[in-house]
């Protein structure tokens, strides 16, 4: 534009030869007249608004404008939600169906524009958890209308009113449910737990006496008394279950007594139960062990135990005759030892003591006769368990697989390694201790680690601080006489298989303490253990029953080689494998013995190309031969190598094709298969290498892997005889030891294990031994974004609680890793950066995990939880999270003892709702004053 003035148009004109002093407008000719109409009087307003002011709307072709994106994800939603409607009005019967539609409320949500009023709520409703709740409920009350019968609805329906109800009311919705199916077992489980993680209505009486009533209540079931209710499958092995949760609930509340009578009990109930009392129903039954509970006769586990039948026998023919007690009894250790420095601070004083007597005063007291104690003797109370605590809670149990389960669990709470794993349903809220990832001996030794099971639940009488692991030191002296009576009162019980397991589990327990010896370089002890134990191994090998019991001789030959005698181990083994004859490799106790024996001497000079190797292809190559056994005379032949690959390779297709073709196939075959395609794999690792190994390991896999994939990841106890899926559980760990073995001794690369882990942990998510592996070996990668993707693939999938434990441990030895680059000679942490990544990652990781199935009642994800945020200095932020614990697992004494720990200074507070809440405090602060005064 010039000053002069020459007018700017879209047009392009020729230039004027007149000068013009102003800016024409162009195009005003242009303009239309507004229409007036007696509707639009001044002709302002547009066709739209002339048209709904005349109560009309646009034409067809004006609405058909192009779709956002938003609109399309809307219109298709409204059609799910149409559908889903019509289903349900066709088919209200369909419980799946409502569920998927309830289910189907959290998409919706996700696109909140569906039920979205006016434009500015879309960001608010997206918010909103309540509007999804509200919806939800309204679903699940149309669908219990439709079926009011169904559990599984009413069920979801009072879940999901958790969140709008009170406590009291919900409650009372819950016995209702109960009162209505009161031979559900699995709405009985969901119940106890509801009711042992409501913080403001928690007692441990309250919960003790619901357990007694659920038990009693289901066992008139099963006696057939409730005529309105039958019983349901499988109530048995579900009572069994709920009678385990409670013993683990009282252990953990610190009421150990009560949970160990409730066990000497049901022995006695079990196994020595009269035959004058078995046909009466289970409320009968118990009303006539009360006098016997009463009678202060030994309990299983004490001294001169005979059992309910023995005495019960004795009452009619007139009482006991009085035998005059032993003169050699030793007298009790000294107690007086409970404060050794007073001059440190109170609240770890008071810790110390009452670890301490957790420790030692686990069984319940009883005044002994013998020194003329009565009951008026006992100095705390709370030891003495009456027949009031644990009379409801005895059940009967008809199959012999549950009874010897329940001697296994006995003996695993007791601290025996039994090879006992708890139910499902119980497992993760007996987890309390961090030993799940504790590789010990595995490390060194990946051939021959002694794997003992413990699932991370701590043994009787232990709360210590995380990270503490002394179990397998054993308990006091009179502790370990009260196991060694448990072993000697059931083993008559027992023949067979059962018997050789018990004769297992018990050198088993004496061989960990042996390690733990050679773990903590305790020499004194390890010679009185190893003394012990070798006198052990020899009574049990002397008995008729287990002369050929080839479980124990492995046991006792690798005690042997542990104690460093190599030759007298040797001679063991020998020994062991010449009595067995000419069994070939039918045999699959022979084969894991011979096994073990050639696993030892490969790791006792790791050098695969040197002479070590020598003895343990012999071994391995004698147990395919059919003459008896010889003992190690030089390098083996190149022929009797061909010969016995041979025979391996027609005896694994034999095995293949029997565990293929019969259905069901016989269990013996599996554990066959097992021992055979591990020996195979070790052998061809020797002669040839490990990829000779590897291609068995694929070629049993390939075999497999659709058969066990259809079955899915379970959750089963470790009781449970072997399967196809434990075949290749089995023979993955072998495949995983050998790769790093080799590892260790040459240079390998990490992927096929890395794969091989993957692969099997997606078959075996609850599997511990391949989650530390796999957490170990990622740990040397310095990329994690695939093992983050891979952990939460797995965590999305899977419903055990172990991924999303090892995946917080895998951050966490991220973290520490990255810790210990940037600090200079063990100081402060020098970063130029913080890093706070990984910090947020891991509190992320457990809040994730606290909203899986199990998580939130699962202790020792609360007690890692805590421990975290106290290492970050956060003490606020922690405080909170222990009372967030407490309001989901407030039973669990080791939370409120890490506690006091963490936060000395609420140390009278944490006392006090320990009191309020009636969990075992067994040195009460009076005492401790009164103490520390003397």
């Amino acid at each position: 534009m010039k000053i002069d003035g020459i007018a700017i148009s879209s047009k392009t004109e020729p230039p004027s030869s007149e000068s013009i002093s102003f800016i024409p407008v162009k195009g005003a000719e242009d303009v239309v007249s507004p229409v007036t109409t007696w509707l639009n009087p001044l002709g302002i307003y547009d066709e739209a608004t002339t048209q709904w002011l005349q109560g009309r709307g646009p034409s067809e072709q004006e609405s058909k404008q192009p779709d956002s994106q938003p609109n399309r994800e809307n219109v298709l939603l409204k059609a799910k939600v149409e559908e889903f409607n019509r289903r349900v009005w066709e088919n209200p019967r369909d419980i799946q169906l409502w569920m998927a539609f309830v289910a189907f409320q959290d998409e919706v949500m996700r696109s909140p524009g569906l039920y979205a009023i006016e434009e500015g709520q879309q960001e608010k409703r997206k918010r909103s958890l309540k509007l999804v709740l509200e919806k939800k409920l309204a679903i699940l009350e149309r669908a219990v209308e439709s079926n009011p019968s169904s559990v599984d609805l009413k069920l979801a329906k009072l879940q999901l009113c958790t969140e709008f109800w009170e406590p009291s009311t919900l409650v009372k919705e819950w016995q209702k449910l109960i009162f209505l199916h009161p031979n559900n077992t699995a709405l009985w489980q969901k119940y106890l737990l509801f009711c042992q993680s409501q913080f403001s209505t928690f007692s441990i009486s309250k919960i003790q006496s619901l357990y007694g009533k659920c038990l009693s209540t289901l066992s008139a079931v099963k006696d057939g008394s409730i005529l309105s209710h039958p019983e349901l499958p499988g109530t048995e092995e579900a009572m069994f279950a709920l009678f385990l949760q409670q013993c683990h609930f009282l252990r953990q509340a610190g009421h150990s007594e009560k949970a160990v009578s409730l066990f000497q009990a049901m022995v006695d109930f079990t196994f020595f139960k009269p035959d004058s009392v078995k046909d009466l129903p289970t409320k009968g039954q118990v009303e006539f062990f009360e006098p016997f509970w009463d009678s202060g006769e030994p309990r299983a586990g004490e001294k001169g135990a005979r059992g309910w039948r023995a005495w019960m026998q004795q009452q009619e023919r007139g009482g006991w005759v009085v035998v005059s007690p032993d003169d050699d009894d030793d007298e009790p250790e000294d107690d007086d030892q409970e404060i050794k420095d007073k001059t440190l601070p109170r609240w770890q004083i008071w810790l110390a003591a009452e670890r301490s007597r957790d420790h030692r005063h686990w069984r319940p007291w009883r005044p002994e006769k013998t020194k003329k104690q009565a009951e008026e003797d006992c100095e705390d109370p709370e030891r003495q368990v009456l027949f009031d605590d644990i009379g409801q809670s005895l059940i009967q149990l008809s199959s012999p697989d549950l009874q010897f389960r329940l001697i296994a669990a006995f003996l695993q709470f007791l601290g025996v390694p039994s090879g006992f794993s708890p139910p499902a349903s119980c497992l993760y809220l007996a987890m309390d201790e961090n030993s799940i990832f504790d590789n010990g001996l595995y490390d060194e030794k990946p051939l021959t680690f002694l794997n003992l099971s413990f699932s991370g639940v701590s043994c009787i009488g232990r709360t210590d601080q995380l990270g503490c692991r002394h179990w397998t030191r054993g308990h006091s002296r009179e502790g370990e006489e009260f196991i060694r009576n448990i072993f000697h009162l059931v083993m008559p019980l027992f023949s067979g298989k059962e018997r050789s397991q018990l004769c297992f589990s018990w050198l088993r327990y004496e061989i960990a303490k042996v390690v733990w010896c050679l773990r903590t370089k305790n020499k004194k002890r390890l010679k009185s253990q190893g003394k012990n134990c070798k006198k052990l191994a020899k009574n049990l090998l002397k008995e008729p029953d287990n002369r050929n019991n080839f479980c124990l001789w492995k046991q006792y030959a690798h005690l042997e080689w542990l104690l460093g005698n190599t030759e007298d181990a040797r001679r063991v083994f020998d020994t062991a494998l010449g009595m067995a004859g000419s069994r070939e490799l039918k045999d699959h106790e022979l084969c894991e013995l011979g096994l073990l024996y050639a696993e030892l001497e490969v790791e006792l000079l790791p050098d695969v190309r040197g002479a070590a190797p020598a003895r343990a292809i012999h071994v391995l190559t004698r147990l395919t031969e059919n003459g008896a056994y010889g003992p190690y005379t030089g390098q083996v032949l190149a022929v009797h190598i061909l010969k016995a690959r041979k025979a391996y390779e027609h005896a694994l297709q034999d095995c293949l094709g029997e565990s293929c073709v019969s259905d069901p196939a016989p269990a013996d075959s599996f554990s066959r298969l097992i021992s055979l395609v591990k020996c195979f794999m070790l052998f061809q690792y020797l002669t040839i290498g490990i990829d000779a190994a590897v291609r068995i390991y694929e070629q049993v896999f390939a075999k497999h892997k659709v058969s066990v994939s259809a079955e899915g990841p379970g959750l089963e106890g470790s009781a449970t005889p072997p399967s196809l899926s434990s075949v290749l559980e089995a023979v993955t760990l072998m495949h995983t030891s050998l790769l790093r073995f080799h590892m260790k001794v040459a240079v390998y690369p990490l992927a096929p294990l890395r794969e091989a882990l993957s692969e099997a942990l997606k078959l075996y998510p609850d599997n511990q031994v391949l989650w530390r592996s796999y957490v170990q070996i990622q740990n040397k990668s310095h990329s994690a974004s695939k093992t983050r993707r891979f952990f939460d693939a797995i965590t999305r999938s899977a419903k055990p609680l172990e991924p999303w434990l090892f995946a917080i441990e895998a951050e966490k030895m991220r973290k520490r890793l990255v810790e210990t680059v940037q600090r200079v000679d063990g100081r402060e942490v020098y970063a130029t950066i913080p890093e706070t990544g990984l910090t947020h990652r891991i509190r992320a990781l457990f809040e994730n995990a606290m909203r899986s199935d199990y998580g939130s009642q699962c202790p020792l994800l609360w007690r890692m939880y805590l421990n975290f945020l106290v290492s970050l200095g956060n003490k606020e932020r922690s405080k909170g999270v222990f009372y967030k614990a407490l309001q989901n697992c407030p039973w669990a004494k080791v939370l409120y003892l890490d506690a006091v720990e963490y936060f000395p200074d609420e140390m009278q507070e944490i006392l006090d709702l320990m009191t309020e809440k009636e969990l075992r405090v067994r040195l009460p602060l009076e005492e401790l004053e009164l103490l520390l005064e003397d």
